[in-house]
């Protein structure tokens, strides 16, 4: 992800119980993710929320793959044992 995208993204232990959020606002990854998961496309996004942008929209999505690349996967039998 480019310096500009992660720069959108920000963690503050006060602002919406710490979860990433567009920086100067108060919408969360999750929230954006949410939107795109129930259909909408950034277009209808950005015609709801007028304050946001296409690249505020892009970041969310680059930080959610981002924590996807890096999750750790266990195995079916790993996952026997845990429980």
């Amino acid at each position: 992800m480019s310096k500009a995208l992660k720069a959108r993204i920000v963690m503050r232990p006060g602002l919406v119980g710490g979860k990433p959020v567009i920086r100067g606002t108060r919408v969360s990854v999750e929230f954006i993710l949410g939107l795109l998961a129930s259909g909408m496309n950034i277009e209808d996004i950005l015609e709801d929320y007028q304050h946001l942008s296409r690249e505020d929209i892009l970041a969310a999505l680059h930080y959610a793959e981002n924590l996807v690349r890096h999750e750790e996967v266990l195995a079916p039998s790993h996952i026997a044992s845990i429980r």
